[in-house]
């Protein structure tokens, strides 16, 4: 029997083609066309570091194969071939024995992935993920679509409420649902799925009801934003999902949650506020919020966060473009607050959550350097603890 090799591949039915494994990828071995996303097997040292990256957990598929699938093969593909059989029965010889067992060895790792890359906090509730996808995807109902920003502002972000019916649909906070708008593209396939991470907790946006909430924001030319933003009461939408893994806060009164973003970044952290406030409601001092956004007309939740007392949620906005203010950005309110972060940021018990655009990720990274380094602290040996120990997340866009 040719000698069996396990295969990196990437499953074409949960990918949303954001190419954040392929820029995290230090050999090149990843790369695409205008349908799929690819390992080549001939590059790939299965080095991993692309597995965390990934928002979906579609980099994390394995199979064992004699002959590796090719990248032409792979570019052609909507969906991800089953697992061949692949063991020897010709022979009962004891050679043919030791690469059966070799082969099971083999398959016992592909099935198990390589997702331990990206750590959940030690205590979270174990997620579930991919239950449903594109070619099997839930059957959602509009309950209500509302607008967040005001009429006046550069935005238009929208909460969107999705009922599942009886579905079980087993999503945590920070979890993530795809959507697909109808209809295909040019090419007479499906348009490209795009994730939109939960903002209410895993109870319902009331407890006990089975339904979800979004945050989306409407894009200039956005084909699922418009597509989204524009749906009516009881509209039907297709759901895949949950997606998810790292991205989930700890079952643990006495952790502390620095939680940093901007825009609809906020999404993960309205269902982390929500989720705290009904199951750990007696606990105060234990949630800060960093929050960017141009205006305060732009900020989507404003009026609802400032409903949240301040005893259980310490919030700090930040306008970058208030008329005859300066500019303030998340970074400035954390270093603002760096007398109470420098104590949080050495407790173990303290977990950092970065949400929003890309570009804040750098500037929060200095403010967080500067705030320790003004405690006689090196943070990159803090944060370094904090990535092992599953309490720095950064889902940044």
């Amino acid at each position: 029997m040719t000698q069996p090799l396990k295969q990196h591949l990437i499953d074409p039915e949960i990918c949303i083609r954001c190419h954040t494994c392929e820029d995290a990828c230090p050999i090149g071995a990843i790369t695409h066309n205008d349908d799929n996303v690819v390992v080549d097997a001939d590059k790939c040292e299965h080095c991993l570091h692309c597995i965390a990256p990934c928002p979906t957990g579609s980099i994390d598929n394995w199979r064992v194969v004699t002959t590796a699938y090719s990248v032409q093969e792979q570019l052609e593909w909507l969906e991800l071939p089953e697992q061949q059989d692949i063991l020897a029965t010709t022979s009962d010889s004891a050679d043919t024995q030791t690469e059966n067992a070799d082969v099971i060895a083999l398959l016992a790792q592909a099935q198990q992935g390589a997702g331990e890359m990206a750590c959940a906090p030690a205590s979270a509730t174990r997620p579930v993920q991919n239950l449903f996808t594109q070619s099997e995807p839930l059957r959602a109902r509009v309950q209500g679509n509302f607008r967040l920003t005001e009429q006046g502002a550069d935005s238009d972000v929208r909460h969107i409420i999705l009922d599942l019916s009886n579905a079980s649909f087993p999503y945590l906070e920070g979890q993530s649902v795809g959507i697909t708008p109808p209809g295909t593209n040019q090419n007479g396939r499906p348009h490209r799925l795009r994730l939109y991470t939960v903002s209410s907790p895993r109870t319902g946006e009331r407890p006990d009801t089975n339904n979800l909430s979004l945050t989306v924001k409407r894009e200039n030319h956005g084909l699922c934003s418009n597509y989204i933003c524009d749906l009516k009461r009881d509209d039907m939408v297709n759901l895949t999902g949950p997606f998810g893994s790292s991205f989930l806060i700890p079952n643990d009164a006495q952790t502390r949650l620095i939680m940093v973003c901007t825009g609809t970044g906020s999404a993960p952290f309205r269902a982390f506020t929500m989720q705290r406030q009904r199951e750990m409601a007696a606990i105060n001092g234990s949630m800060k919020l960093f929050f960017g956004a141009r205006t305060p007309q732009s900020l989507p939740y404003f009026g609802p966060l400032n409903k949240v007392p301040g005893a259980f949620l310490d919030k700090h906005f930040a306008f970058s473009r208030v008329e005859n203010r300066p500019k303030t950005y998340v970074q400035d309110r954390l270093r603002a607050d760096s007398s109470s972060l420098a104590k949080w940021l050495i407790d173990r018990k303290t977990y950092i959550y970065i949400c929003g655009l890309k570009a804040m990720e750098s500037g929060v990274e200095a403010a967080f350097f500067d705030i320790m380094k003004g405690a006689d602290q090196d943070w990159q040996a803090v944060k370094t603890e904090m990535l092992k120990d599953g309490r720095y997340h950064v889902e940044t866009y």
